[in-house]
């Protein structure tokens, strides 16, 4: 009897796929004849077919599930679907998530419960990866692996003439890779149509808007596309996948030994049915290509890296070192050596030379370059055509004293007018626009105010105005983002603007402290007229002390108390008067 099992996932980043992967290799070793499979893609009517079912759901937004699982949930959620549809098959749940966000995990836990609802053999208490775990996602996930696969094995022993593949054999490939001499049909080369959603985008300008002294580079970025179908709301998140900058790609080729096959052409076939590549991707590239294009080298990696890498070392001793970094004890000296000092790839493939890689297994051993999300910083009423984005160069120095660049802003840094940027998608973003008859009251400080400045444009265009937006940078001169806009529509009767500026003098100010200096006008927004608060921007400390001078404000004008203040602010959250957007 064939043993099945199947593992559906949701994932905005890639990290939950990666984390499916990892089970389907675990699966794999156990004599499971595995699928992995993005839970919008499944085939839902093989559901009651099912014995075992493993989900890993990422959370994205404000505990909102990723987008590739968001039909199935609906599916789910059904009131039609029967309490016993799921009574025969086993499942588990692990959820990637960051507990500082305030919801979270929120898919996994949600599809926990209604799987029990459904009738669902839970093999499994659910897990809840943490990124703010000290050892990150791996905190929680390798405990709960290792309970995962006890239950599953005293329930789906093995027979006795059967036994486990060790976890020093290596699995065979996902893929096949080959290399072609001549391409007789050159449609090979061309990548699949755009799906739905998916835009080509020229780039209109890229124009730093901090000054040349300032510490951070924050741009300026307008993306043009001439399609009728080209559309976004205020509030809408742009998802852009990067590419490698060709002199490093040649610099990482080189390093590899890989300079002569670099422009040879490749192709790739899965090994398995259920296998695929992902969908951009042609069917015959370059070498060359597939590193600039397609897979990530410069990232810092993730435990299963050097689970593969292992393989592949031919030195004993950095066997012995790689498989000590994803043991569970080897955690510890996995982040010292990779996630304190963020080693990238390239740079940790350097350190265990010298390796033997057979290309077939190059797409097991590199991951993906994955897309990043950013806020659409305008309205396309005020800018027909046209997406703009507020994006800060990500560029800072580790332990090691050298410079780290973030994989998409180095690569945007690049770009210039002219140039297209590929498939950029649209998503909901989780924030939305009040009617224009209600007050907007907008926080963003940083580069958290480009959602608010789509949500501007459009209430102004729309001649609501009756908005105001507290901004906060380190000074008014090097990065007071969109500052002349602002004053025009100040000076003409459209925002209330009350910027703070922490550096500008001695004491450091807030924009928390100036909602408290502004707690008159707060509380007549927010309870006589009933305003929509919108915050965005990091979500470290901030968020937590936006809400608390706002229960502050409720207190001091409200004649609150501390409790009822609570009660207040909870109450805006759960009617959506009070929204909010932070990123890690």
């Amino acid at each position: 009897m064939i043993r099945r099992l199947t593992i559906l996932y949701g994932s905005e980043t890639g990290c939950a796929l990666d984390v499916a992967e990892t089970l389907s290799r675990q699966a794999r070793r156990r004599r499971f004849k595995v699928r992995v499979i993005a839970m919008d893609d499944y085939d839902r009517s093989q559901l009651v077919e099912e014995k075992l079912l493993l989900f890993v759901c990422s959370t994205t937004g404000q505990g909102e599930e990723p987008a590739n699982m968001k039909k199935f949930w609906r599916f789910l959620l059904k009131k039609s679907l029967s309490h016993t549809l799921l009574k025969d098959i086993d499942c588990a749940v692990f959820g990637l998530g960051d507990s500082s966000y305030r919801k979270f995990n929120y898919p996994a836990k949600k599809l926990y419960r209604r799987l029990e609802q459904l009738g669902a053999n839970m093999i499994q208490s659910r897990g809840d990866g943490d990124d703010q775990h000290y050892q990150g996602l791996d905190g929680a996930l390798l405990p709960w692996m290792d309970g995962l696969w006890k239950n599953v094995m005293t329930k789906y022993p093995l027979p006795d003439t059967m036994k486990c593949i060790p976890d020093d054999e290596l699995l065979s490939p996902s893929f096949r890779m080959s290399f072609i001499d001549q391409v007789s049909d050159p449609t090979l080369l061309q990548e699949s149509s755009n799906i739905p959603g998916e835009f080509d985008m020229e780039l209109l300008d890229n124009k730093r808007i901090t000054a040349a002294d300032h510490f951070q580079d924050v741009r300026h970025i307008a993306l043009y596309n001439s399609s009728p179908e080209f559309k976004y709301d205020p509030g809408d998140i742009a998802v852009i996948t990067p590419q490698n900058l060709p002199e490093d790609v040649d610099t990482f080729l080189k390093q590899m030994k890989w300079t002569d096959l670099a422009d040879k052409y490749i192709q790739f076939e899965a090994t398995d049915e259920d296998k695929h590549l992902p969908h951009q991707w042609p069917k015959v590239i370059t070498f060359r290509d597939l590193f600039t294009k397609h897979l990530d080298i410069f990232g810092v990696p993730r435990r299963s890296f050097f689970e593969m890498l292992s393989y592949f070392t031919t030195n004993q001793d950095h066997v012995e070192r790689l498989r000590e970094f994803i043991s569970p004890e080897g955690q510890d000296d996995m982040w010292a050596y990779c996630q304190r000092p963020r080693r990238t790839i390239a740079e940790i493939l350097y350190d265990f030379t010298p390796l033997n890689l057979p290309f077939d297994y190059i797409l097991d051993l590199f991951p993906p370059l994955q897309p990043r999300s950013f806020s659409i910083a305008s309205s396309l009423k005020a800018h027909p055509h046209t997406m703009e984005l507020c994006i800060g160069i990500v560029k800072y120095k580790t332990i090691l004293k050298k410079i780290r660049r973030g994989i998409l802003t180095k690569w945007i840094s690049t770009l210039e007018p002219g140039q297209v940027i590929k498939r950029v998608r649209i998503v909901r973003g989780t924030m939305n626009l009040p009617p224009s008859e209600l007050p907007l009251l907008a926080i963003g400080p940083g580069t958290g105010v480009a959602p608010m400045r789509s949500f501007l444009e459009e209430r102004i265009s729309e001649n609501a105005y009756n908005n105001v937006l507290f901004f906060g940078c380190r000074y008014k001169d090097k990065d007071y983002h969109y500052k002349e806009e602002w004053e025009r529509y100040a000076k003409d009767g459209k925002l209330q603007i009350f910027p703070a500026f922490s550096r500008d003098q001695e004491t450091k100010v807030y924009v928390q402290d100036l909602i408290l200096q502004q707690s008159s006008l707060v509380w007549n927004m927010i309870e006589e007229q009933q305003c929509k608060v919108v915050l965005s921007g990091s979500s470290g400390k901030m968020p937590d002390q936006v809400a608390y001078a706002l229960k502050r404000v409720f207190m001091e004008e409200g004649g609150l108390d501390a409790e009822q203040a609570e009660e207040y602010f909870a109450h805006m959250n759960k009617t959506g008067q009070y929204q909010e957007e932070c990123w890690t």
